[in-house]
């Protein structure tokens, strides 16, 4: 395999998921498209499922066995699935909606957030890891996270929002050049029409974020989803009570940060440029 490119990825496990969903639900008398009406999923959505172009997340799992009667099998056997591709099935399942997001909301304390990082940035902060990927590890997931940065580009992007503690800017771990680099995309970023992207300032006197970085998440059904990182691996939020939680601290957030011109100024006085 060529350094930096994905291993081609194992849809068994994927695809078991998925006839078992056409099997239970052709069972229970429900089309692609009335299922899809019952959970508010769009028809091409459980056709995704049932086809394994697309995992099923636990808390659609639970709800598709309560509708069809099928006694916790389906949340039973998305909880079985081997890890996909080198990663794990919560971090193939985020990636899978944040191709398809229509809005993503990022708060990040000490990391510039993935999908906005150069490949150098990538490839260090991997290579940081404790305990250590080995190297074909971090060609595969750093090609993995600049593949992801595709959305950024597309014609029709999703709405997306950043709220960056000012600590990520340092950049220690870093070359100079590489440092420079990765200012200069964030820059860049910064101008694309439908991005927001704010610095919380090291002295901000108020901070809401304290307890850690997340994402939220809108799909084309406008479900609304939240997807919390920490130490020991990340989870998905999606009951509305907790997803409110996230939101309003998400909120919070962007009323303590600097404006989207002010954090546009910071990067410019970091460069040089001003």
């Amino acid at each position: 395999m060529s350094p930096g490119k994905r291993p081609p990825k194992n849809p068994s496990a994927l695809r078991m998921v998925g006839e078992l969903l056409a099997l239970f639900r052709k069972a229970a008398g429900y089309t692609q498209a009335t299922l899809g009406a019952r959970l508010v999923i769009a028809e091409s959505t459980i056709a995704a499922y049932e086809q394994g172009r697309r995992p099923l997340l636990v808390d659609t799992a639970r709800q598709m066995d309560q509708l069809l009667d099928t006694k916790g099998a389906l949340e039973t056997a998305v909880m079985a699935m081997p890890e996909i591709d080198q990663f794990p099935l919560y971090a193939e399942q985020y990636m899978a909606h944040e191709r398809e997001a229509i809005a993503l909301s990022w708060y990040d304390v000490l990391a510039v957030p993935g999908i906005l990082q150069t490949e150098d940035c990538a490839r260090t902060v991997l290579r940081n890891r404790v305990p250590a990927y080995d190297e074909d590890e971090i060609a595969t997931k750093t090609a993995a996270r600049v593949e992801r940065q595709e959305i950024l580009q597309r014609k029709c992007p999703p709405t997306l929002s950043f709220v960056v503690w000012e600590a990520a800017l340092k950049l220690a771990y870093l070359e100079p050049l590489a440092r420079a680099e990765q200012l200069r995309h964030l820059r860049e970023c910064a101008e694309l029409p439908g991005l927001a992207l704010q610095f919380l300032p090291l002295d901000a006197p108020a901070h809401a974020g304290l307890d850690g970085a997340f994402i939220l998440l809108e799909t084309p059904e406008h479900q609304q989803l939240a997807y919390t990182e920490s130490q020991r691996g990340s989870q998905w939020v999606s009951t509305p009570d907790e997803v409110s939680i996230l939101a309003r601290k998400y909120a919070m957030l962007r009323s303590q940060a600097l404006t989207p011109e002010q954090s546009k100024g910071l990067l410019d006085r970091l460069l040089g440029d001003r």
